[in-house]
Parts: C-alpha cells; sequence; structure tokens
C-alpha cells in the first residue's frame, strides 16, 4: 500500500525586506556625495556652456558625467528603500518600472559594491609632469584643504556666527562646518553665498575653487591666471608679508621677485614660483602647468619656454 505525502501547511509569505541600517547608512552618505559632485559638475557645465569657446564634446562629457551620477545615485536610493526594509513598490512610479524589476535591476551587494568603489569625478590627478599620491605630509597642502582656508579666513574675518552663516545658505551648521575644514567640498553656488554673506572677494577664493574642483578651464590671459592663484594662495595662508615669505624660504628668492610674480612685469624663473608655493603651504606641482602657460605666452623665444622648461624639470623639481 503506497503512503502518500500530503504537503504541510504553506508558509506565509514573508512581508517587505530585511533590514539593513548599516547598508541603509552607507547608501545615505554615498548618494548624498553623489548630489555634491552633481551640483559640481553642474557648476562647471553652467560655466562652459556660457562660454563661446566651449566644444561640443567638452559639454557632452559634463552631461554624460551628470547622467552617470544621477543613475548612481537612483541605485543609491533604491538600496536604501530596500535596506530600510521599505516597499519597492513605493519607486515603480518615479522609476516607471515594476517592482519585480527594480529588484532584478538594483542588487543591493552590486549596487553597494559599486558605490563603495566608485571615483569621483573631477578628483583625477591635475594635469602635471608628475602624478604623485599625496603622503599625510601633503594633506594639508592640497587644492582642497587650501581652498577650505581661504574660506574659514574669510568666514572668520566676518566675525558672523557659524549659524547665520548656515541660515542665509538654508543648510544645516554641520554641513557649513565640514565644508569649512575641507571635509565637504563646496560647490560654486555655496562658494559664492559664503562670499556674499561674509562680503568677501571673490577673486581671493575662486581660483583655489577651480584647482580644488578641477575645473580650470583655458585662460585668455594665462599670466593673469597665474597671478591670480597665486595671490589666493597667498591669502589662504594667511597673506603674510614680503620679509616673512623670504625668510620662510631661507632668503632663497628676493622681495623684488615676490612683488614680480604678484604685480608683474612677466613672469619670474620657475625657482621663484616653485619657493612661493612652498611659502603658501600648497604643492608645487600643482602651480607648475600655470606657470608653464604664463611663461610661454609672455616669452615664447625664451630659454624656459614651454618646450625647454618640460624637458629640462623631472619630478624632483617639484619636491
Amino acid at each position: 500500500m503506497s503512503i502518500r505525502s500530503h504537503p504541510g501547511p504553506q508558509q506565509p509569505r514573508r512581508k517587505g525586506t530585511a533590514v539593513d541600517t548599516d547598508r541603509a547608512g552607507r547608501c545615505t552618505e554615498r548618494v548624498r556625495d553623489i548630489a555634491e559632485d552633481i551640483v559640481i559638475v553642474a557648476d562647471a557645465l553652467i560655466h562652459r556652456a556660457s562660454d563661446n569657446t566651449a566644444t561640443a564634446p567638452e559639454l557632452l562629457h559634463l552631461v554624460n558625467t551628470v547622467t552617470s551620477l544621477a543613475q548612481q545615485a537612483t541605485g543609491g536610493i533604491v538600496v536604501r528603500q530596500r535596506s530600510q526594509g521599505k516597499p519597492l513598490s513605493d519607486l515603480a512610479p518615479e522609476l516607471n518600472l515594476t517592482e519585480d524589476r527594480i529588484r532584478k535591476k538594483y542588487d543591493p551587494q552590486t549596487i553597494d559594491r559599486d558605490l563603495a568603489t566608485r571615483t569621483r569625478p573631477l578628483r583625477a590627478s591635475l594635469n602635471t609632469t608628475a602624478a604623485t599620491v599625496p603622503t599625510t605630509k601633503d594633506l594639508l597642502r592640497q587644492p582642497r584643504q587650501r581652498l577650505a582656508c581661504a574660506m574659514t579666513r574669510m568666514w572668520k574675518q566676518s566675525r558672523l556666527p557659524q549659524s547665520a552663516l548656515a541660515r542665509h545658505m538654508n543648510i544645516d551648521a554641520s554641513y557649513v562646518s565640514r565644508m569649512l575644514s575641507g571635509e565637504r567640498d563646496i560647490s560654486l553656488q555655496h562658494m559664492n553665498m559664503i562670499v556674499d554673506k561674509c562680503a568677501g572677494n571673490l577673486d581671493l577664493v575662486k581660483p583655489l575653487w577651480a584647482v580644488a574642483t578641477g575645473l580650470q578651464t583655458p585662460a585668455d590671459d594665462p599670466v593673469r591666471a597665474l597671478r591670480s592663484y597665486l595671490r589666493a594662495l597667498h591669502y589662504a595662508a594667511g597673506s603674510p608679508s614680503d620679509t616673512r615669505i623670504v625668510s620662510s624660504v631661507q632668503r632663497t628668492i628676493i622681495k623684488a621677485e615676490v612683488r614680480q610674480a604678484f604685480e608683474g612685469p612677466g613672469v619670474p624663473q620657475w625657482q621663484v614660483v616653485r619657493q612661493l608655493t612652498i611659502a603658501f603651504q600648497s604643492l608645487p606641482e600643482i602651480t607648475w602647468p600655470l606657470w608653464r602657460k604664463a611663461r610661454s605666452t609672455v616669452e615664447p623665444g625664451d630659454s624656459t619656454s614651454t618646450s625647454t622648461a618640460t624637458s629640462t624639470f623631472s619630478a624632483g623639481a617639484f619636491g
């Protein structure tokens, strides 16, 4: 006599998704980072789209970057929703996808890994003669920290409470604090708002912002661009006197050369600009391309112009 097996009682179907608070927290933080990147790239797009010299491929690159960032943010938001145990059906109308399709398209492990390993746009190494990995000693000399120092100085000179600045910018005071400390990137809009509220000089911080975000555009006047950047570094370093500058580099340059770097005429030798960069707590390899363009514009036939200088200076010349 055969015995037929009878299926047991069906288990109730699990509702919702398992909660993973750690993953949800990571997604929240990474979506915030992506939002910052979108603002910075959008600033660049606005800036370049207003310039008749901008090429179509350049503009399309910025558009594609914004699109890619938006896709990354979407993945982070979906996985956060799922990790919080909230229904994916809430997202279906915005994504124009079925709940099942959303679940398959945005795998939590894949999205989590991709967000953890993504590279932030406009953070690639600058176009220099030598790509170097910053050491701990050089961290405070990095462009973002130089910008943060300049913005902090401008804020302190205004004597405004940080809370008043935050209200003016319509953001949390802790977020303002992270921008001024260099923990967070500063968008063009936020920089302009800080300068406006603090009654500061935009020319003393915008060159630093352009370098920190990698948005340096071809300058109509390379000599002026170099001088503006040096003045901004000087401001970020606390505006030391000529005497103090000369002393800080063991008198390897003289006051007249300091004045020439800031005011002209012409463009001083690389050694002068290099020493000034060091005195202002920045990295010479960042100033190098600005000096090279300025020098070749002023003295295209000089022995230290672009072609000769490029072959003469090695990576050791920056250190």
